[in-house]
């Protein structure tokens, strides 16, 4: 089969799982499904041959990020049952003041806190950032909109344990101490830059008006207090935290001794990603039963399973998809493709995962989904893999909109109009996305 057939039928099975998926509604699980089935049996692979490359390629992502998510989301789920994430609201909304509270959200909902999932994280936060939003005058709502969203949504995408930057490192292949270590390097300087630039947006560009871009909702008591989380017995706030603070130790720690060769002996196998990431599920746990009754503490384990499944069987999927290409003999072709294009790799790889957040309407999903279609070609296309990986996640964050689950949550848990949400949450995530990429290319440069 010529290179142009190959690529034709590449072409066709990614705008097929995009229109399943948007236009006919299609379980993303299905469409991702029926895509890759296509792309095998199009380009010559035979029906054994395709279903050999759909296991195959689910198998080995549920070999590389299944326990990872598992236990990172089980992590989330204590700490939120123990009410860790308000306690730590508190007390920094405390330290820095009234003024600075949106980058107190930006700063820490996107390091601190990115193993709980993002629709968690909204749910809790949400309320409290409409009540804090009141009390910093008439934008206040939007500049706390803005720096929640920053918050959530690039934690999620950066910064590990965030699933999508888990699920993304496991699909290219990058040592998740060297995701976190650049990750991080990316998604807290683009919260910071992106909450900075809104805000002088906000204030001189938006526009906004609280009439129209803002819905009646019940007024909170007049105090600038966060609302007090649900009675919970506590623990010293340092302990609380632990289980987050140890693991991202143990990987950094890893991540470190790789890079300088330094040998960590027996202790190394505690810098795994899977067992530091299991130590701190298992230290979670094992403090929220200081706190909690058992069938609380099971309750949140059974919740954090439920929401795992779906993006695990999402992110084993695009690990079909990827291995299907791999199999077509498409590496090569798309490698060239990518080499000889007018615009450096990086921003093709941002390009394709925007317009497939644009299509999809899920930041995880098209993430994910940009990293199994570049998994195959990732190490061909001249820079290090976990910057093309940063990439990804970056186009990922482009203009969310009203396919975007998310996007109507925000907007009725900060009592938002239509309009309100994409002057605040579109227009924030777009700015990340935008923001975000340069810092990516720099990085690009300097490695």
């Amino acid at each position: 089969m010529s290179d142009a057939w190959l690529l034709a039928h590449t072409g066709i099975a990614i705008v097929g799982i995009v229109v399943l998926i948007t236009w006919l509604k299609t379980p993303p699980i299905f469409g991702l499904l029926v895509g890759a089935t296509y792309l095998g049996l199009a380009t010559g692979l035979g029906a054994g041959g395709t279903t050999e490359a759909l296991t195959a390629g689910f198998g080995d992502v549920m070999a590389e990020i299944g326990l990872l998510i598992t236990f990172g989301v089980v992590i989330g789920s204590l700490l939120t049952a123990t009410n860790t994430l308000h306690r730590v609201l508190e007390r920094l909304l405390g330290v820095f003041g009234r003024k600075r509270v949106p980058m107190v959200f930006a700063v820490s909902l996107s390091t601190v806190f990115t193993s709980i999932y993002s629709d968690v994280v909204l749910v809790l936060t949400a309320p409290l950032a409409r009540r804090l939003g009141s009390r910093l005058g008439p934008r206040g709502v939007a500049l706390m909109g803005g720096a929640l969203t920053a918050g959530i949504e690039v934690g999620l995408v950066f910064v590990v344990p965030g699933v999508a930057a888990l699920a993304v490192a496991g699909l290219l292949g990058v040592p998740l101490g060297e995701m976190f270590l650049f990750g991080l390097a990316v998604g807290l300087p683009t919260a910071v830059l992106t909450t900075l630039v809104f805000t002088v947006l906000v204030r001189r560009t938006l526009r906004w008006d609280p009439a129209t871009d803002e819905l009646e909702t019940e007024q909170a008591d007049e105090t600038d207090a966060p609302a007090p989380a649900p009675e919970v017995r506590r623990l010293p706030l340092s302990l609380s935290v632990s289980p987050v603070v140890l693991t991202l130790a143990l990987i950094a720690l890893g991540a470190l001794a790789d890079a300088f060769r330094f040998p960590l002996g027996p202790f190394a196998l505690l810098t795994e990603p899977v067992i530091a990431m299991a130590i701190g599920a298992g230290l979670a746990h094992l403090l929220a039963r200081r706190v909690l009754p058992r069938r609380e503490i099971n309750a949140a384990v059974g919740k954090a399973l439920a929401m795992a499944g779906p993006i695990l069987v999402l992110s084993g999927l695009s690990g079909s998809v990827a291995e299907v290409i791999g199999k077509s003999g498409l590496r090569d072709v798309l490698a060239s493709s990518f080499g000889t294009g007018f615009l450096p790799p990086l921003v093709l790889v941002w390009l394709i995962a925007a317009v497939l957040h644009i299509a999809m309407g899920s930041i995880s999903i098209s993430a994910i989904t940009a990293a199994g279609i570049l998994a195959p070609i990732a190490g061909s296309l001249g820079v290090p893999v976990v910057l093309v990986a940063l990439a990804a996640c970056s186009g990922a964050l482009f203009l969310p909109h009203v396919s975007s689950n998310f996007f109507w949550m925000f907007q009725s848990l900060l009592g938002l109009s239509t309009r309100g949400t994409f002057k605040t949450h579109t227009v924030a995530m777009s700015l990340a996305s935008v923001i975000s990429l340069p810092i990516v290319l720099v990085l690009g440069l300097v490695f």
